[in-house]
């Protein structure tokens, strides 16, 4: 499954034999290889911005950290897979990300087998990346010299399974999709962190209570609108979420065969 030098792996083929052969995962229906579509609930994104923004910055116990360790290991096993399957990832630690848009991120990943990794270390939630967050341990992988972070890797296997596969854009519909895409290649017990880490956070960005007007977000041009590039980043929080949560996600979604 190996690509050929300047051609990206068929990540779909990753993903599917990523899943086979890690026997815990056999339940999951790997939507990975599907296409998804999605009733994006207003009133979900609402509710999810609410409770990131209520909750505190740090609950950290034994079942939080068994979640987190669980959700870190994986993302290190795909993490492998793709590098086994001949991608090279690379990091970055501009001012800017990498790329232009979700676009130019899938085209450029598919023409020349290369992933640009935004460092943990260049940007992290609001401010520079300080303090304890289980994701910001050293992961113990090394790319050409710099050893990323357990973040760096969650990013890495975000960008890949989540939107390199199907195009998915990095607006709510497109992070919804590609996160709902994700998440089977993930154990049941790691399904709250990823919902925390990626949906929790999309929607605080685009939902929250600091944007709205009158209790609802202004549209584009109408008073009161904040555009996305002068809006803060949402602090990267830890904190429980439940199997009722991820199931009133996943039930925003129809599968399609592709």
């Amino acid at each position: 499954m190996r690509c050929d030098i300047g051609s990206a792996p068929d990540f779909v083929e990753v993903a599917r034999s990523y899943v086979e052969s890690h026997p815990h995962l056999s339940s999951q229906r790997i939507a990975v290889a599907r296409q998804l579509r999605l009733d994006l609930d207003e009133g979900f994104c609402r509710d999810m911005a609410d409770l990131f923004d209520r909750a505190p910055l740090m609950v950290w116990n034994d079942d939080m950290a068994r979640r987190y360790e669980l959700f870190k290991q994986a993302n290190l096993a795909q993490y492998r897979a793709i590098r086994a399957a001949g991608l090279d990832v690379r990091p970055w630690s501009g001012e800017r990300g990498p790329y232009a848009d979700s676009r130019d991120l899938a085209r450029r990943v598919r023409e020349t087998a290369v992933l640009h990794v935004y460092l943990t270390s260049a940007g992290h939630g609001p401010g520079p990346a300080t303090g304890f967050h289980p994701l910001r341990a050293p992961s113990g992988v090394v790319e050409h010299g710099v050893e990323l972070t357990h973040n760096d890797i969650s990013r890495v296997v975000h960008d890949v399974f989540g939107h390199v596969v199907h195009g998915y854009a990095f607006g709510p519909r497109g992070e919804f999709l590609a996160t709902r895409t994700h998440l089977p290649m993930y154990p049941d017990d790691a399904h709250p962190v990823l919902l925390s880490e990626q949906v929790g956070q999309i929607c605080w960005f685009f939902h929250g209570p600091h944007l709205r007007v009158d209790g609802r977000v202004p549209a584009r041009g109408e008073p009161g609108w904040t555009p996305p590039s002068e809006r803060p980043y949402a602090q990267q929080k830890v904190f429980p979420l439940s199997a009722w949560h991820v199931a009133r996600f996943t039930n925003l979604f129809t599968e399609e065969d592709r």
